[in-house]
């Protein structure tokens, strides 16, 4: 058995249809789309389109399936200053163009994890963060102890999230990261996922990394309307360009010294980053 792990496409469809015509080439059977096909990107509707579709694919709950449905109830779960702020344009956008399409509330019966046993290989737990929260990233940085706790038996604990790929070996517990298809944080431009095969000798790790044409979507942040949104969205384009993680740090950097988040202080924040690269 041959399967495709794949995860973080947050609404960039190049990257997704190079991916899935990997997966395909190298003989994967089943897809685990281990969540965060949506926001982000200007293609949240025709990336989520595209995987319902097939009916060799398997998803888990991550926390932009999940923030905008959260987002459109307006929900008590979200800070309730998030709703006016003109920072958060792109998630409202991409919120609505997937309510438009019928799609905003498919996520809802995702779950958390996805579990994978084969007899005389070591189970495979799967979830987009850790099994206990979503935004929980897994990677060799783990604490010992607890990558004891979130694997609960399973020798193989698999999680997306952090944007970049991972291996380690911890305690008898083999931890991986699927890195990110549409919006990577390694340096590396290319479309990234997990595939996993099932051996004789155990379950065989490789991270494939895939060359995609960026420009179309990169323009798509303009003709869609999304880079009109403000200024998350130019920072989601700028990571796309970069493959940095620049949202989250920004916004860290913003709370850690009471900076307004505008297009000023993005520009100061963008010009330090990229000399630190």
């Amino acid at each position: 058995m041959r399967l495709a792990i794949i995860a973080d496409i947050h609404g960039n469809l190049d990257a997704l249809r190079a991916v899935l015509a990997d997966a395909q080439a190298q003989g994967a059977e089943q897809i685990v789309v281990n969540g965060d096909v949506v926001n982000r990107g200007p293609d949240s509707v025709a990336a989520l389109e595209t995987l319902l579709a097939r009916d060799d694919v398997s998803f888990t709950l991550g926390n932009h399936d999940d923030l905008l449905r959260l987002w459109d109830a307006r929900s008590a779960d979200l800070p309730a200053d998030w709703f006016s702020d003109p920072f958060w344009g792109a998630t409202d956008w991409s919120a609505t163009q997937l309510d438009r399409a019928g799609l905003l509330h498919v996520p809802a019966d995702w779950p958390m994890t996805h579990t994978l046993k084969l007899p005389g290989l070591p189970p495979v737990l799967i979830a987009h963060g850790s099994p206990l929260h979503y935004r929980e990233g897994v990677s060799e940085r783990t604490r010992p102890e607890r990558v004891q706790e979130l694997s609960a038996g399973h020798g193989v604990l698999i999680g997306s999230h952090i944007h970049r790929p991972a291996q380690a070996q911890v305690g008898g517990v083999l931890v991986l990261n699927t890195g990110a298809v549409g919006a990577p944080a390694n340096g590396d431009p290319r479309a990234q996922y997990l595939l996993l095969t099932a051996a004789p000798v155990g379950w065989q790790v490789e991270f494939r990394a895939v060359p995609y044409d960026r420009a179309g979507v990169l323009a798509r942040f303009d003709s869609s309307g999304l880079l009109d949104t403000g200024l998350s969205a130019q920072i989601f384009r700028e990571e796309i360009l970069t493959s940095r993680s620049m949202y989250t740090p920004y916004w860290q950097w913003t709370e850690d010294t009471g900076t307004p988040r505008t297009p000023h202080t993005w520009e100061a924040f963008l010009r330090r980053q990229l000399t630190r690269h």
